[in-house]
């Protein structure tokens, strides 16, 4: 192993100081490529599951080694990788921001599938532009600890009902789960994995597994036996958990929290609620303009795309399909002046780490999602530094129209990753010397001399 890929090694450990001296030594030997265009802002990590086994660092790291114009890190239910993230940024030269994911219940479409498919009423929802976690004992901190706890409960559910299932591959979830994460937020991934690892302990050897479990799904050994190990971690994920599965159970409206609840818990921490769109293929994605407006009448501030699985398709009829759903969802949003970011997810092996913007179905809207990225950074530049956040009822004071506001964060956000001095500046001063300094290069298009 050479140095270098011993220190990237370090940037993953579960151990922080450990990456934080692996990211500033990086820092100093790595030539990093020029900015493009391209960008990142769904990128999950370790915290709650990334492909690659990646921390907040180690992605910060990557996405400028990708030359990217910014990045946004989005862990499910938990907000330990933003600051992280957001200082690794600052270290690399790199726009970011932050956001989390979980799933809620969405009342007006609890009989249709939105975006989690075979699941009626059930809704990916996001908060966007984090900049810190909620203080020990807030109302935000209860909240985000209750999403934990549920978390952990319907975990545990699910591992007693495969385990039921599968007594030859029992899991201890406290014991063979929860270490495979850095902080105890275990995801259906890792779930998965330790099941896969456990099969193999258990039987002895991979093709011994393989043999094990076409016996329990009735299936092809050879098959079985040749997949790849994250592809095999694939096939248990929809054999064991998804709708079917040995340990699935249909959720109910008690399952997953009232979407409401979970804006209410984003607005607390002065961040963006941000609705995920899947495809268009769903019946509670049919009406895109309805559903977007009951959202925004309930708070919703932005909205994010998966790219990637809205065109890229090797059937062209149904490539065909997807992209004018795609576009018409852009349209949408558009008409409500709600920003769009875009992203991969990274949270499975092999995964994109950046879309292809020149393909033809996402070339004409490059511009689009770069102003909301821009969005984004701009509200973490102001909260972060001058106390300033898009949601507040002071920003839309300020600027009465959602287009005007849009403009002006955006604005912000299209400033250049801050050199170190003006870091320093915007860390020694007030708030209010800040909010004045930011609007000033914001419209100079560059950083202003203190």
């Amino acid at each position: 192993m050479t140095m270098e890929s011993n220190i990237l090694a370090q940037l993953s450990s579960f151990d922080a100081w450990e990456r934080v001296n692996a990211l500033q030594t990086l820092a100093t030997i790595t030539a990093f490529p020029p900015e493009t265009a391209a960008m990142n802002l769904h990128v999950h990590s370790f915290f709650s599951y990334n492909g690659e086994g990646w921390s907040p660092s180690r992605i910060a790291y990557e996405m400028k080694q990708l030359g990217l114009y910014g990045s946004a890190l989005c862990d499910f239910d938990v907000l330990q990788g933003v600051e992280e993230f957001l200082t690794a940024g600052d270290l690399l030269g790199l726009r970011t921001a932050a956001s989390f994911e979980s799933r809620v219940f969405f009342s007006e479409y609890a009989d249709q599938e939105i975006n989690s498919p075979g699941e009626p009423g059930v809704f990916y929802f996001m908060g966007s532009g984090f900049v810190k976690a909620p203080a020990d004992g807030s109302k935000a901190a209860q909240g985000f600890g209750l999403l934990l706890e549920q978390s952990h409960r319907r975990n545990r559910e699910l591992i007693a009902r495969v385990n039921a299932a599968l007594p030859a591959a029992k899991l201890d979830y406290e014991r063979d789960v929860l270490p495979l994460t850095p902080d105890k937020n275990a995801t259906e991934r890792h779930i998965v994995r330790a099941y896969y690892d456990q099969a193999i302990k258990e039987q002895g050897s991979p093709e011994a597994a393989a043999a094990f479990w076409a016996k329990v799904f009735g299936a092809d050994e050879a098959e079985l036996a040749a997949k790849s190990p994250n592809a095999m971690n694939d096939y248990l994920r929809s054999k064991l958990m998804k709708k079917g599965g040995l340990g699935y159970t249909q959720p109910t409206k008690d399952t997953f929290p009232p979407i409401e609840q979970v804006i209410e818990l984003i607005r607390e921490c002065r961040a963006l609620p941000n609705a995920a769109w899947l495809d268009g293929s769903l019946p509670g994605e049919s009406a895109p303009k309805t559903q977007l407006e009951c959202l925004v009448a309930k708070g919703l501030e932005m909205v994010n795309i998966i790219p990637d699985r809205n065109w890229n398709f090797k059937d062209p009829a149904k490539a065909a399909v997807r992209v004018q759903a795609l576009n018409e969802y852009i349209a949408a949003a558009q008409a409500l002046d709600l920003p769009i970011i875009v992203g991969t997810e990274c949270n499975k092996p092999g995964q994109r780490k950046v879309d292809d913007f020149q393909a033809p179905a996402l070339a004409p809207h490059l511009g689009t999602f770069t102003f909301g990225a821009n969005v984004l950074f701009g509200h973490t530049r102001l909260l972060r530094y001058a106390d300033y956040s898009y949601s507040d009822a002071q920003a839309k004071a300020d600027f009465p129209s959602r287009k005007a506001r849009n403009d002006f964060f955006a604005a912000v956000g299209a400033l250049p990753p801050p050199p170190p001095t003006t870091i320093a500046l915007l860390t020694n001063r007030s708030t209010a010397a800040n909010f004045d300094y930011l609007k000033k290069s914001a419209t100079a298009g560059y950083w202003l001399e203190g």
